[in-house]
């Protein structure tokens, strides 16, 4: 397995990591995450071709992008792959060729099956998919052993439209992702928050999908409205700094939701993710140092897997965590790689929604607020 690096920025290439000097013409595939008026550009996308003429490119929008230790806006990171023992598979549809979210991940999932898959890195419009539906059609077709990761396109901090491209100029409502097959991979994952709750635990007793009206009993917009004080003439960008803590029913494992708009006409919220009736809900707020400890403890774990470090980690945060952190963000990213070591590439994005497992191998969970890392290694 090789791995090279590059930044395109002002219309060039500006930085090229290619210590062990990869050919491009034998480049496999190739994940670009960038801000979006860039990604929409023919001459962008004409320019990663090319560069890697015989590779599988697969893109989306972001929040901002991760390139070694830095954070960048504007730019377009890409890391590009080749493989000694394994191969790959990629797929993209629309998710308005489908019912919902639900069966598109159903969908996603059939087309790149086969016995010997182990990895599917998912890439998913940010704005008009149901994150956690998609997740769930996602894990009703995949095996135990195959981990699936990945994340939600971004648009920065104006929430207007989302981007994916596959082997294309990227565009609105795709979900592109590629399967990793061969018994050579290595693979570790890890996510986590770090975010402190408060309050008391308070139960869902009015919602649709991905829509909260009422919490015990009582108008769930109100309600947080009153939390947030004088944030809440902000609102939905000033709920990126306090999300919902949530638990599901008969499952004592938590994931975090975040806003993703306010419908004050009707008074209720939508979330990224689902919020189930009769699930218990905190709210959240940010405290500094353990947001970065939680980075810290993201590398530690995908160290932890095979005692080793990978070659490739894939960092997916959340926008939220970005706009908390502000000038302190490269802290994040400083602490997974003090951690992981100069020797692992790490490369990766801030998202609107983030894709990994709780436990180990396990299925798949939509996650807000969080750092989740995607270790790649291939043993020979």
């Amino acid at each position: 397995m090789k791995v090279a690096k590059l930044l395109f920025s002002e219309g060039k290439w500006t930085r090229e990591l290619n210590h062990e000097q990869l050919d491009y013409n034998e480049v496999q595939l190739v994940l670009g995450f960038g801000e979006r008026k860039l990604l929409s550009e023919n001459e962008v996308f004409e320019s990663i071709q090319q560069k890697f003429p015989n590779a599988e490119i697969a893109l989306c929008s972001s929040a901002g992008e991760i390139f070694c230790k830095d954070v960048y806006d504007d730019t377009v990171s890409v890391t590009a792959l080749r493989f000694d023992n394994s191969e790959i598979k990629t797929t993209e549809i629309c998710i308005n060729d489908y019912k919902d979210s639900h069966e598109a991940g159903v969908a996603l999932m059939k087309n790149l099956y086969r016995e010997d898959l182990k990895w599917v890195f998912v890439m998913s419009d940010g704005s008009n998919v149901n994150g956690s539906e998609l997740i769930k059609g996602i894990n009703s077709e995949k095996r135990k052993e195959v981990l699936i990761s990945g994340g939600l396109a971004g648009d920065g901090d104006r929430f207007e439209k989302t981007l994916v491209g596959l082997n294309k100029v990227p565009a609105p409502d795709n979900i592109a992702a590629i399967g990793f097959y061969g018994s050579s991979l290595m693979l570790s994952h890890a996510s986590f928050g770090g975010w402190e709750t408060f309050g008391i635990e308070k139960t869902v007793t009015k919602s649709s999908g991905n829509k909260l009206y009422e919490i015990d009993g009582k108008n769930a917009l109100d309600i947080y409205k009153k939390y947030l004080g004088k944030y809440a003439e902000e609102l939905p960008s000033s709920a990126l700094l306090f999300p919902l803590s949530l638990k599901l029913k008969d499952n004592e494992e938590t994931v975090v939701r975040t806003i993703l708009s306010v419908n004050d006409r009707e008074n209720y919220m939508v979330f990224a993710g689902d919020i189930p009736e009769g699930s218990k809900v905190r709210f959240m707020k940010a405290n500094f140092d353990r947001l970065i400890d939680a980075a810290t403890d993201a590398a530690q774990q995908c160290q932890d897997f095979h005692s080793a470090n990978p070659k490739l980690a894939i960092l997916i945060s959340c926008v939220g965590r970005k706009l908390v952190l502000g000038n302190r963000i490269s802290e994040e990213v400083d602490a997974v790689v003090d951690v992981l070591g100069n020797e692992t590439a790490v490369m990766g994005f801030y998202s609107y929604g983030e894709f990994s497992p709780l436990k180990p191998f396990q299925n798949c969970e939509l996650h807000n607020q969080t750092i989740t890392i995607t270790g790649i290694n291939e043993i020979l």
